[in-house]
């Protein structure tokens, strides 16, 4: 049937298999010879809570069938078992094991995520990316999301995987920068008990999880050069291996992957492999910067408003025609991420049902009403900009190689404001 399978003389011995390996589904015997099998069965979910026990017997009966079902079997199958029955049994625990991942995949998008994917956009570069975005969606080929932090990468990835063959699979995310090699591909690829200090069972590892569905590598730029090498023999074979363990395993997962670096240039620096680029690259997707897309701003930001004031309890808040005026002319260089974090700090700080321009981060706040596309000119547009500039920044020095001037000419320019 295509299953790897163990097998043990003894409910002891079936214990340390557990210990040591993992194992979707048991399949016990109730007439064990030294043992009963539903004292095994409780011992069993204590060690592993999540497999599912088939409990089988000669000595079918409807009250040994309760006791079973009730201290947690998963399913009964009286001897002798055809194997029409174990397939249907097997189909039965597969289908159910995708739903429970689902629902906790769904459980941590309601608990972490922001408002629902919204993806409408008036900007035409956006649009463009989106095009490219679910035109890829509907293959398995390996996309790669490119733009600065912040730009939405993450909620373009779980879309993508939401109108592919494969939604009704997991999406399963990995941060290369978060852990440390051996963590990381701890992480990926699983490990096996003993493969290092503190393994103390084995673990499956994300690729095993993501299988049947997408895996999503994000700031892929990251990935250390000793797991690269592994990551594309997954890409271009289908298979990897456990840390401590040299049997090769296979899973069919879909990648997509995300990084704010030029991963061209990282190449040609060699601190990334030229071959995994090219695999990752299959098809690339830019993301542009939220002040690019100046229409969509305010929808945005009336978006996050909703969901986070739902959250927080306070479902009427409303911007001030200022507070909105300030969301709308900030550049926002942290993207979509920074519009969320203001939106809920406002949330956290507004006394009121109004969240006025006090209630935003200082940086948002309008000092004056010089703003890109009014009716000021240019020199009022720079006096302004070098001002707000200079007091965001921690250096004159700082300030003057944003702008791309000698620092002894922004200090005439300042002394002039």
């Amino acid at each position: 049937m295509g299953h790897e399978a163990s097998s043990a003389a003894s409910g002891r011995d079936a214990i340390e298999e557990l210990k040591g390996g993992s194992f979707d589904v048991v399949f016990l015997d109730l007439n064990l010879s030294q043992e009963s099998g539903l004292d095994v069965l409780q011992e069993i979910l204590r060690v592993s809570p999540k497999v599912a026990v088939v409990m089988i017997t000669a000595f079918a009966s409807l009250e040994t069938a309760v006791e079973a079902m009730r201290r947690g079997a998963f399913d009964y199958l009286p001897k002798p078992c055809t194997p029409d029955q174990v397939r249907q049994v097997l189909a039965h625990i597969e289908r159910t094991q995708k739903l429970e991942r689902r629902v906790e995949e769904l459980e941590s998008q309601v608990a972490t995520d922001g408002p629902e994917v919204d993806l409408k956009t008036e900007s035409e570069t956006m649009k463009r990316a989106l095009e490219v975005a679910f035109k890829a969606a509907a293959s398995d080929a390996t996309v790669l999301l490119l733009g600065d932090s912040g730009t939405g990468k993450s909620t373009l990835a779980k879309a993508m995987h939401q109108r592919s063959p494969r939604h009704a699979g997991v999406f399963v995310t990995v941060s290369c920068p978060s852990l440390s090699r051996e963590l990381l591909e701890s992480e990926l690829f699983g490990h096996v008990k003993g493969a290092f200090t503190g393994a103390h069972s084995d673990t499956k590892g994300k690729v095993a999880t993501a299988d049947g569905g997408t895996l999503f590598l994000d700031e892929i730029g990251e990935l250390p050069m000793e797991i690269q090498s592994k990551l594309l023999r997954l890409l271009q074979e289908r298979e990897y291996e456990r840390v401590g363990e040299s049997k090769p395993r296979r899973a069919n997962v879909r990648v997509i992957s995300a990084t704010n670096r030029d991963l061209a240039q990282a190449v040609r620096e060699g601190k990334f492999r030229e071959d995994l680029f090219y695999r990752l690259n299959v098809i690339s997707v830019h993301l542009p910067l939220l002040r690019d897309r100046a229409k969509d701003i305010e929808r945005l930001a009336l978006l996050h408003l909703k969901f986070l004031g739902m959250r927080s309890g306070k479902p009427a808040l409303q911007f001030s025609p200022e507070a909105l005026d300030a969301i709308r002319h900030y550049p926002w260089p942290g993207n979509l991420r920074e519009l969320r974090n203001v939106i809920e700090r406002a949330v956290i700080l507004c006394d009121g049902v109004q969240i006025g321009v006090g209630d935003l981060s200082d940086s948002i706040k309008l000092p004056s009403d010089v703003r890109l596309g009014g009716p000021f000119d240019l020199q009022t547009i720079e006096s302004e900009h070098i001002r707000r500039l200079v007091e965001n920044t921690p250096t004159l020095d700082e300030a003057a190689r944003i702008l791309g001037v000698d620092p002894a000419t922004l200090y005439r320019k300042r002394k002039k404001l």
